[in-house]
């Protein structure tokens, strides 16, 4: 069994990420992808589902989130109310908050919302994020499920999924 799989050198520049990536990108000195960004983002690019696992702080989030930025960017559409077309489901109020900062940093450069969605606040501002339309949503599962009970979010047009 491979512990760890050979990569060539590369940087972002040679990954075909849309040109607001690429200014986003160079605006927080990312360079060289980690060896989860090498292999996970040209399959994710291409619509593939990727399975990954590394160690915390190898760039994980940046290897899902780029290429979910890339396919809605490139669209640019209007975020339907209610409707996300991604979703990432995290185990912790405090993961989701740090995955959206991590979106704030790459989609600095798109037209693109998205909400968080977590439990020990009020849903209030929550439901109302959802009115106006979110393409991409973080969330905790409790939370979540008491937004889709509450016909407050649905995942009709969902077509991005991250676990």
């Amino acid at each position: 069994m491979l512990t760890e799989l050979y990569w060539p050198p590369m940087d972002f520049q040679e990954i075909n990420l849309i040109d607001q990536l690429q200014r986003a990108l160079a605006e927080a000195q990312y360079v060289e992808p980690t060896p989860i960004q090498v292999h996970a983002i040209p399959p994710a690019l291409e619509g593939r589902d990727i399975l990954g696992c590394a160690q915390t702080g190898t760039g994980k989030t940046a290897a899902f989130a780029l290429p979910i930025l890339n396919a809605l960017g490139q669209k640019n559409r209007k975020a339907v109310p209610f409707l996300p077309k991604a979703l990432v489901l995290a185990p912790t109020r405090e993961l989701v908050i740090q995955i959206g900062k991590s979106f704030d940093t790459y989609g600095t450069n798109l037209f693109l919302r998205h909400t968080l969605i977590y439990g020990g606040v009020s849903d209030l501002r929550q439901i109302k994020a959802m009115k106006r339309g979110a393409h991409i949503v973080i969330a905790t599962p409790g939370r979540l499920i008491d937004l889709l009970q509450q016909k407050a979010l649905r995942l009709d047009e969902l077509q991005y999924f991250v676990l």
